[in-house]
């Protein structure tokens, strides 16, 4: 491993002229940032504002700075309580990063992963009595017999950080399926304590209709609580033919979830060519997937015919054409930037920036692209006691990095 310091100056005019990528003009103030035709050209939105939202900018100097590279392919990104973090790379390895830059050994303890493709380990968090318990949860492609699936573990990390000690996998989704494709899986936990993991639905059009069946985990949102139990609460509870850890379905899959301290819960998801989504995901509800979407298939050719709206299945409160690739996502509540607070940010791999969104009630009202100058796949993000945001890069030499106002 190695340490790299590297700061680069942002101003806010600089910022606006970055907020193009490659094909598009720099945006005027309220335009749309997004310029490119959309993929799916014939397909018009639901409402008003669910594609391309005005255009914002921060009006404040803000600078990324690279505190440390050599990670391989890092997924997941969570702030322990003295300021470092959890990294997760995706061929297994879990990692402690400073804030000065310094890079542990891997961490102990931590079962197989199936490192194919997509696979690999995933997300992590710390559980919300770390405190007193040391607990921190993670997603992986756990290998099993004909396949694999995603799985959620929990264990106690060490005093000194070295392993974790009493790991219980306190979530397997099912089916088994040989596949190395959409796995998901973010986590994140609720106010009330309860553990959210987002699936995908596998990718191989054998699997596609899963997202749909209720007897089955893929595509779904699940809820359980912290030691892997079933809410009584939940949707499907009691329901015959229903798995009852779900609580939504007719996802694709997602890769980014937020709860808000009400209780509302976010998560965007990857499309095909076009239709990435953002959703406020509610108990019960069916998001579409593969019955309804945006974008057309990965070959030009319509998604289920064009579909895009179906009596019984919700609408994205946003969605882009073309896509993003959408990764992890949080929602702002620092203090360093108090005119983002209630807005989500949203980690962006393909178009390699950090995303925005301002946030009317339910409505996204804004949008604006930031770091587009790192011209690296921004995986997941997080926020720092004094406000700042991080993020790890999806790269063969990932890095961790800090944007913070100047």
């Amino acid at each position: 491993m190695r340490l790299l310091v590297l700061a680069v100056s942002v101003s806010a005019v600089a910022l606006a002229a970055a907020c193009a990528v490659p094909g598009q003009d720099a945006a005027r103030p309220g335009d749309p940032v997004e310029t490119r035709p959309a993929n799916a050209a014939n397909q018009q939105p639901a409402f008003p504002g669910q594609t391309r939202a005005p255009g914002v900018r921060t009006e404040v100097a803000m600078a990324h700075t690279v505190v440390a590279s050599g990670l391989v392919e890092p997924w997941g990104l969570a702030l322990l309580p003295d300021g470092r973090w959890l990294v997760t790379e995706r061929p297994g390895r879990l990692r402690i990063i400073t804030a000065g830059g310094a890079i542990s050994e891997p961490v102990a303890g931590l079962p197989a992963v199936d490192a194919r493709g997509q696979g690999g380990l995933l997300d992590v968090v710390t559980g919300p009595t770390f405190g007193q318990d040391r607990l921190i949860y993670w997603s992986y492609a756990e290998p099993r017999e004909g396949g694999n699936a995603t799985a959620v573990a929990r264990g106690r990390l060490s005093e000194d950080g070295s392993r974790v000690e009493g790991v219980q996998v306190i979530f397997r989704a099912t089916p088994t399926y040989d596949g190395d494709k959409h796995f998901g899986s973010s986590l994140a936990f609720a106010p009330d304590g309860k553990l959210f993991i987002t699936l995908g639905e596998r990718s191989d059009a054998p699997m596609r209709p899963q997202a749909q069946d209720l007897a089955s985990h893929m595509g779904k949102t699940i809820r359980i609580n912290a030691d892997g139990s079933v809410p009584s609460d939940n949707p499907f509870v009691g329901r015959a033919g229903a798995l009852p850890e779900i609580w939504s379905s007719g996802h694709r899959n997602v890769q980014g979830i937020a709860i808000a301290a009400n209780g509302d819960v976010w998560t965007v998801e990857h499309g095909t060519r076009g239709g990435d989504e953002v959703n406020l995901d509610r108990a019960g509800l069916n998001y579409g997937w593969p019955d309804v979407a945006y974008g057309v298939e990965y070959r030009g050719t319509p998604i289920n015919a064009g579909i895009m709206a179906r009596e019984g299945t919700e609408q994205p409160a946003y969605y882009w054409d073309p896509s993003i690739a959408p990764g992890g996502m949080i929602l702002y509540d620092g203090a360093m930037f108090p005119g983002w607070r209630g807005n989500l940010l949203v980690a962006v791999l393909k178009d390699k920036h950090i995303a925005r969104l301002v946030l009317d009630g339910n409505r996204i009202v804004g949008e604006e692209r930031l770091m587009t100058d790192l011209g690296e796949r921004v995986r997941d993000l997080a926020v720092a006691a004094d406000g700042a945001v991080w993020a790890v890069t999806d790269e063969a030499d990932g890095k961790l990095v800090r944007l913070a106002a100047q």
